[in-house]
């Protein structure tokens, strides 16, 4: 609630709401009257690891991202919100603290675009931790990821008690198991491991499915257990449609 004006005290009035420095001023009983705060934030947590620069149908996990990201600022300016957003890999590359106004949304749009982070890991739990911290007020937060880490659930929860916390899950489908392709030369995008991988063996294939499998339970498992809300968006699917039932949903 905020303050809104001062009026003449009326019959059922709540006495606690009485501006005593008005009425000592005039001499009649003034009172305080408040109106809700209907301004929202919005917090963006975007992984720029090196794993969202990854697909393998029409782009990037992290232009989808990106795209994603400024329909949400542009929506939030709609309604005259504010709009912060906290870049991060294994920690945090940048933080722009919320605010209002196109301008705003523009620069966070240039560097969605433009930004280059310094670190190639990802970490979720110390981000969270992060904002945790640097956001006091109840805010509205889109915690935007792959989801290729565990050991976050703690810091999840303790986050979804005090935000309205929504996971975007980003998935592409090569993510998910590995094609019949023989041997094939791969690199760990996040420690630049290299190794050769044989496609064509059914019990490496499943490995990799489990290896997936397991990522994306806990992911499903952490948001629920926490009581935050998530929806997965696949590079080969469109997102538009995916959010709007998303969020028609929500609306229920």
């Amino acid at each position: 609630m905020s303050f809104s004006e001062v009026r003449n005290y009326q019959f059922g009035d709540d006495v606690r709401n009485i501006d005593w420095n008005v009425t000592a001023r005039t001499g009649d009983p003034y009172v305080k009257i408040f109106e809700e705060e209907r301004e929202l934030t919005v917090m963006l947590l975007i992984d720029v690891s090196r794993s969202s620069f990854f697909g393998t149908v029409n782009q990037l996990k992290n232009e989808i991202l990106t795209e994603i990201c400024a329909v949400l600022a542009f929506s939030a300016i709609n309604n005259n919100d504010k709009v912060g957003v906290i870049f991060f890999s294994d920690q945090v590359e940048k933080f722009i603290p919320p605010k209002k106004g196109k301008q705003h949304i523009l620069r966070i749009i240039r560097e969605l675009i433009d930004f280059q982070p310094q670190h190639q890991g990802t970490d979720i739990e110390s981000t969270l931790q992060y904002f945790n911290n640097v956001v006091k007020k109840r805010s509205i937060c889109f915690l935007l990821s792959d989801f290729m880490t565990k050991n976050y659930e703690a810091a999840l929860r303790i986050a979804a008690r005090k935000h309205d916390v929504v996971g975007i899950h980003m998935v592409d489908p090569r993510e998910e198991e590995l094609p019949n392709v023989g041997l094939l030369r791969a690199s760990d995008a996040e420690t630049g491991a290299m190794r050769w991988i044989d496609t064509s063996s059914a019990r490496v294939r499943e490995q990799y499915a489990n290896w997936y499998s397991e990522h994306y339970q806990y992911f499903r498992s952490a948001f629920l257990k926490s009581g935050a809300d998530a929806v997965s968006i696949r590079t080969n699917e469109s997102y538009v449609n995916a959010l709007l039932k998303f969020f028609k949903k929500r609306s229920n």
